[in-house]
């Protein structure tokens, strides 16, 4: 029988990415898809700054996908039914991990580069046309009963992960049961590809009409998205035609004389997560864990980041640490995105209003505001919930990544350091951590990175600020981040480097004794600073 690290049950973006992530950590993984082939047309359709920072650490930033990724640098504007403005959101600009805070994208284009990637780790198996049907759970590894062209067969991995959808059989598997919102609304999603440029300005637009919520986006270079909210009086099955997408088109002077129709669907919006995101070897990441409204384009965005919460500590792991360390997985992620599901449901309430009065005192609030200039707070980003880290005011919130230069290079920091954990601070902070420390430190893929002021051997000037910002506002003088880009922990007046590292170290450590990790292959080539 085959035997694997990891069973990957699923190949969308979320199980590409932790194919990918693990086969760089030279981890023996097989995939098992039970489509044919790749799925042809688009589903998610927005990506923000933090997935853009894990495409550049694989050797595939924006930059270098301008064909699949188109970043978004214009406002994002809701409408009343009137057609006068209820809310212009700026979403020019980078946002704190140093890409455009919104792009747009298409998502078959990506899971290809995605796959190329995979595939050249020569560590992963990827079986299209495979089924997963059942598993006996044993003492060191989990047993998979596959089915593909009528045969089975069966491979025994240390730990599956259940990457396979809203249906997910793997979290059937596992019996966690989901928890429910209440939120439930159907959309008709078309996906175009216009002959020219359409004039739709700003390209993002939210319809806050009562008798017929829509929007409006970017899809990807060359491609636009409608999405359509069914009225409760409309038959489902005629509303999810593509004559009745043809029709809802018209008015925006959309016709099949000058578009294409790539995809149309209709979809049930609706909020829920799993209980339990892990039970004994198996494990559940992306829609087989939580799915979402997407008001706030973090669905997919909320996937590949279960994948790389997952993928380090699942390093980690089968290289000899505590099993116990895969506990931390689910509470961090499921506070996470328990947060962005409550954002989106929010946006959902005041878009999806039908109810005269509402939307009367909807629009009267929000074109008063208008008026006045007054535009919403930035929100802030959500912190990962209980788990591998200190409990500082910093800890658990995402870290930046500004531009920094060094003797020989100047750029973003993971393209100057190279991707994976770090320790940056001020020189000064950082000189207790000791010889020990940061050879384990190194074991892990985390360099230690020293600010300075003018470049000079083994520090980085922190080139724009944005490093020693952040820190300031923790009152903080240094801060370990680990391979997700969260951060652990920070060195305070409370807390030493030496301290702060050794808490960390405790937590990675084997039970044998040392820690026992298989370091990241950088996709892009870089070593330690």
């Amino acid at each position: 029988m085959e035997s694997y690290d990891v069973v990957i049950v699923g190949y969308g973006p979320t199980g590409c990415m932790l194919a990918l992530k693990l086969g760089c950590c030279g981890r023996r993984v097989l995939v098992l898809e039970r489509q044919e082939a790749g799925y042809p047309l688009p589903r998610a359709a927005h990506l923000d700054d933090e997935v853009c920072r894990m495409l550049q650490g694989v050797g595939i930033p924006p930059t270098a996908l301008p064909d699949v990724i188109e970043p978004y640098e214009d406002f994002y504007e809701w409408r009343a039914a009137d057609g006068e403005p209820l809310l212009r959101l700026d979403w020019r600009g980078r946002g704190p991990s140093g890409w455009n805070v919104s792009n747009f994208f298409h998502q078959p284009a990506l899971e290809a580069r995605l796959h190329e990637l995979v595939t050249k780790t020569g560590n992963v198996t990827v079986r299209r046309g495979h089924r997963a049907v059942s598993l006996l759970n044993g003492p060191d590894d989990v047993t998979v009963e596959v089915i593909a062209d009528s045969a089975a067969y069966k491979v025994c991995g240390r730990y599956p992960v259940g990457v396979d959808g809203a249906n997910s059989l793997v979290r059937q598997w596992t019996g966690t049961a989901m928890d429910e919102a209440g939120y439930f609304s159907d959309w008709l999603v078309v996906d175009l590809v216009p002959e020219a440029a359409l004039a739709i300005e700003p390209p993002a637009l939210q319809i806050c009409d009562p008798r017929r919520p829509t929007t409006l986006a970017p899809a990807g270079p060359g491609r636009r998205r409608w999405e359509f909210m069914r009225r409760f009086d409309e038959d489902p099955a005629a509303f999810g035609t593509a004559s009745t997408a043809w029709e809802l088109l018209r008015p925006w002077g959309v016709t099949q004389r000058n578009a294409s129709l790539a995809r149309h669907a209709m979809y049930t919006f609706q909020a829920r997560w799993a209980q339990e995101w892990r039970s004994g070897r198996l494990l559940l990441a992306d829609d087989a864990a939580h799915q979402m409204p997407p008001f706030a384009g973090q669905g997919m965005c909320s996937g590949l980041r279960d994948a790389m919460n997952l993928y380090w500590k699942l390093d980690l792991v089968l290289g000899g640490a505590d099993d116990t360390l895969l506990d931390t997985y689910g509470p961090e992620r499921s506070g996470h995105v328990r947060d962005f599901i409550s954002f989106s449901m929010e946006l959902g309430d005041l878009i999806c209003a039908t109810d005269p009065e509402a939307v009367r005192t909807r629009d009267a609030r929000m074109k008063a505001a208008a008026a006045a200039g007054s535009q919403p707070p930035p929100r802030p980003l959500p912190r990962l919930g209980p788990g591998l880290h200190t409990g500082q005011e910093c800890a658990g919130t995402l870290a930046p990544q500004g531009v920094v230069q060094r003797q020989d290079a100047k750029g973003l920091l993971d393209d100057v350091i190279g991707p994976g954990g770090a320790l940056i601070g001020s020189a000064a902070a950082l000189a207790g951590v000791t010889g020990a420390q940061r050879g384990e430190l190194a074991a892990l893929g985390t360099r230690v990175v020293a600010f300075s002021e003018t470049p000079r051997a083994g520090t980085v000037v922190d080139a724009d600020g944005t490093h020693t910002s952040w820190l300031a506002g923790y009152g903080a003088q240094a801060v370990l981040v680990r391979p997700d880009f969260y951060a652990f922990g920070a060195v305070t007046a409370d807390l030493t480097a030496p301290d702060l590292v050794e808490q960390y170290l405790a937590c990675l450590r084997s039970p044998r004794g040392g820690s026992q990790p298989t370091p990241e292959r950088s996709a892009t080539g870089h070593g330690d600073l």
